[in-house]
């Protein structure tokens, strides 16, 4: 019969389908079917060749989208015909090499087959901290080179033992190709160094004495997947406060790892959402509400409870930062402990986390009093990732262990682009490179304030370039002519001589586009929500970003119309800036990052000139400051000097931070604005000030004015606080009524800020908008890279069909 007649297909799958045991699922269903041929990992994905009956074949692709593993996810499968070979059985062929564009699998938290093992006394894997399989374990932090095979990672320095090269051979075993496979026979091991690296403890033991040390408030270096934390009881006030003075981290939330959930649910409230994200394969750190009586405790200066968790670790702040275990290693050490423990990065404030043990010996001396470490070497530095529930969805904050490097993938078209490396911007810095329909973003590399940190970012490129064999031919960096990341190739001497774009593009001999910094934003989260190619108003508002005026934006209504009324290589500028805060100057420029004091000074500058230095009735705004800085001060903003202009909706709430004496000085980025947000928690007032709309500008001269009087009769700053944040929803809402765009974009870094966001979503939604936020890729600067990587393309192939439609 016709329908019997053997045919032959060839597939190729791209999407995430390597190091997630998509290789022996697919043996697994051709074998049930029926079939006969091979499958393979390759550098572009993962390669099948099947032999069988019309029906059989169907079945056998039908059932690999339907049935595919959990962790997988595929975006295309080509399919090819082809002449029958006559193959006798199936089989999973070595790997083969070409162009390499397959789709890195992040880090995944172990699994509950794995868990089970670690406290099994009878499996033979009781207690080790390195048990993994198909499901978990270590991928993105260990591999080295494509396709993802045993010899490409780490783990090529340790050989299987017989039991787990059976399994690892076995087509039944969830263990079956799984390239980290080990034991405690032929696997890493693990040793506790004192701070000299002498050797303390090994195996086990070194868990148990490690866990004996946090108890007694030892301070402890615990190298994991992507990286060393810094370890110690979250119950202790004394070992936090010192770990905070070590580390010089005065003020900024410190993340908290619980044993359990159950524990996590006495001091926070969980919602089912939250629940969901903790447990997760990615197990992001999650931010979480603390219970009302834990908040209300935390003002009290010498409130401790030995057996709670100790103000210390997120000062003055309604929200704690908490992550289950996410490594056999910790789920042992937590075992041990059965209490929350502060599990902060293993590095110095503006440095990468360190990710070898020797390096951590003379970075965390004088930090950590001991370390516990192993031998299987990390790649490559993998920071936890943060996230939240904002409008009862997941929104990203910090994009890395668990996410990174998962592609936002671009359908293709008949017009290609150009190889692309987008370098990001200078704080939280991300990176990412365009290879035919995919841009792969990197994970979180930080701010590029210290040698170090480049150094960091630098290492990151030649990973990627490495991992991809890539080289690009664009260089998509930010218009700001003194940030790093614009420059990434120029040599140690001319870092610190902060060389023009124009400079750059000629020593690098490579085109770079210089791409606006909110237009990137915009960009990014248009991209996430796949609606690249529509029109659109981008609400991009943050600390800072240079402006095409020269001066410093952040509080940006910019049109992006509909790609086909553009035409983006004749030079027309890709956006119009249809709104914006009116500017205000800032004294000192950057350096008001650190002391919102300086914003509002230059807010009440704005609104009263040189009366604001030499009325007595101003006197009483002014006490920040002693009256040298005074003086100073008066003589920068009346001549102009080292006074930058700012239309910041980032500095406008340090200034307000600083005028309600929330913040003067800040000890970390962000710092006044989340005071700000933090001030107004459970007040039910939906007031707000008064506000102008002139020509282009939001003029927030009177909602200042209104502010101070409320100040002047003692209105607290909850009430000031809420009216604050009600007055900028206003402002999104009535030009957004003006510009009559149906799809409104919100992205930028003050749109971390939970109320702000749901509220204009909420008042968005309700006047009839569609708004869109960001998920999957952070609002903040993490997600510049992807945006600016986009603007390069559309300026490249001045075509929006090669991305007309985006698929996280």
């Amino acid at each position: 019969m016709l329908g019997s007649a053997k045919q032959s297909l060839h597939l190729t799958i791209r999407g995430v389908v390597q190091g997630i045991g998509f290789r022996p699922f697919v043996y697994r269903l051709a074998k049930e079917i029926g079939l006969v041929g091979w499958v393979n990992n390759s550098t572009a994905g993962v390669f099948i060749e099947v032999e069988g009956t019309k029906q059989q074949l169907e079945d056998f692709v039908l059932r690999l989208k339907t049935e595919n593993p959990p962790r997988s996810q595929i975006q295309n499968i080509e399919i090819n015909w082809r002449k029958l070979k006559g193959f006798k059985t199936f089989k999973i062929l070595p790997s083969t090499t070409g162009k390499k564009t397959a789709i890195v699998l992040p880090d995944l938290a172990t699994c509950p087959d794995c868990l089970q093992e670690i406290f099994d006394p009878n499996n033979r894997r009781y207690r080790y901290p390195f048990t993994n399989c198909t499901n978990c374990g270590p991928r993105y932090s260990i591999i080295e080179a494509l396709p993802y095979d045993r010899a490409n990672t780490t783990m090529k320095a340790f050989s299987m033992c017989p039991s787990c090269e059976t399994e690892y051979q076995n087509p039944s075993d969830r263990r079956f190709h799984a390239q980290p496979n080990t034991c405690p026979q032929c696997g890493p091991k693990i040793e506790l160094w004192d701070s000299m690296g002498k050797i303390v403890a090994q195996n086990y033991h070194a868990i148990c004495v490690t866990a004996a040390a946090i108890r007694q408030g030892k301070i402890v270096a615990v190298k994991g997947l992507g990286g060393f934390h810094l370890i110690v009881d979250a119950r202790n006030k004394k070992a936090v406060q010192l770990l905070r003075q070590r580390k010089h981290r005065p003020d900024k939330p410190l993340a908290l790892m619980y044993p359990n959930l159950e524990l996590i649910k006495e001091d926070c409230q969980v919602s089912e959402l939250e629940e969901k994200l903790l447990r997760s394969p990615e197990a992001p750190i999650v931010i979480l509400r603390r219970s009302r009586g834990e908040w209300l405790y935390s003002f009290q200066e010498n409130f401790v409870n030995a057996l709670t968790i100790n103000c210390a670790i997120a000062p003055d702040n309604p929200y704690w930062g908490i992550m289950l275990p996410y490594t056999p290693l910790h789920h042992l050490l937590m075992a041990e402990l059965g209490f929350a423990i502060v599990a902060t990065s293993g590095n110095l404030a503006n440095e990468p986390i360190c990710i070898d043990e020797h390096e951590a010996i003379k970075r965390l001396n004088g930090i950590a009093d001991l370390f516990l470490i192993h031998d299987r070497p990390i790649v490559r530095p993998i920071d936890d990732s943060i996230a939240r529930i904002i409008m009862r969805e997941e929104t990203i904050i910090r994009r890395a262990r668990g996410y990174a490097p998962l592609p936002i993938s671009i359908l293709k078209s008949k017009n290609s682009h150009p190889a692309i490396l987008a370098v990001g911007a200078h704080l939280k810095n991300t990176i990412a490179i365009a290879i035919d329909h995919q841009i792969f973003l990197s994970q979180h590399i930080g701010d590029l304030e210290t040698s170090q940190a480049i150094d960091a970012f630098s290492q990151v490129i030649a990973s990627f370039q490495k991992l991809y064999d890539f080289e690009p031919e664009i260089i998509a960096g930010d218009r700001h002519p003194d940030y790093f990341s614009s420059h990434p190739y120029t040599s140690v001497e001319r870092r610190c001589l902060r060389v023009t774009v124009g400079q750059y593009a000629q020593n690098s001999g490579k085109k770079v586009i210089p791409v606006q910094h909110h237009y990137a934003h915009v960009l990014a989260c248009m991209a996430e929500n796949q609606i690249l190619g529509e029109t659109v108003l981008g609400i991009a508002w943050d600390g800072s970003g240079y402006g095409l005026d020269s001066t410093i934006w952040g509080g940006e209504f910019l049109l992006i119309p509909a790609i086909e009324s553009l035409n983006l290589t004749s030079g027309e500028q890709p956006f119009q800036r249809v709104a914006h805060l009116h500017p205000f100057p800032l004294p000192g420029g950057d350096l008001a990052i650190k002391e919102p004091r300086r914003s509002a000074l230059g807010l009440l500058y704005e609104v009263f000139g040189d009366q604001l230095f030499s009325e007595k009735q101003f006197q009483p705004l002014l006490v920040a400051f002693s009256h040298q800085e005074l003086t100073i001060f008066a003589k920068m903003l009346s001549n102009k000097i080292n006074t930058p202009l700012t239309s910041s909706i980032g500095r406008l709430f340090d200034g307000i931070a600083a005028i309600t004496n929330l913040c003067q000085i800040a000890s970390f980025e962000g710092q006044a604005a989340m005071q700000l947000e933090f001030a107004l928690d459970c007040v039910l007032t939906e007031e707000s000030y008064p506000l102008l709309f002139q020509n282009t500008q939001i003029d927030w001269r009177s909602m200042l004015l209104a502010i101070l009087e409320d100040v002047t009769n003692k209105v607290s700053v909850d009430i000031i606080s809420a009216k604050f944040h009600h007055t900028l929803v206003d402002a999104i809402l009535s030009i957004a009524q003006q510009v009559k765009v149906a799809k409104i974009v919100l992205t930028g870094g003050c749109f971390q800020n939970k109320c702000l966001t749901e509220k204009a979503i909420a008042k968005l939604r309700t006047a009839g908008f569609q708004p869109y936020w960001h998920h999957r890729t952070p609002s903040n600067d993490g997600s510049i890279a992807l945006g600016q990587a986009i603007a390069a393309i559309l300026e490249t192939t001045n075509n929006l069909n090669c991305i007309n439609k985006v698929v996280p």
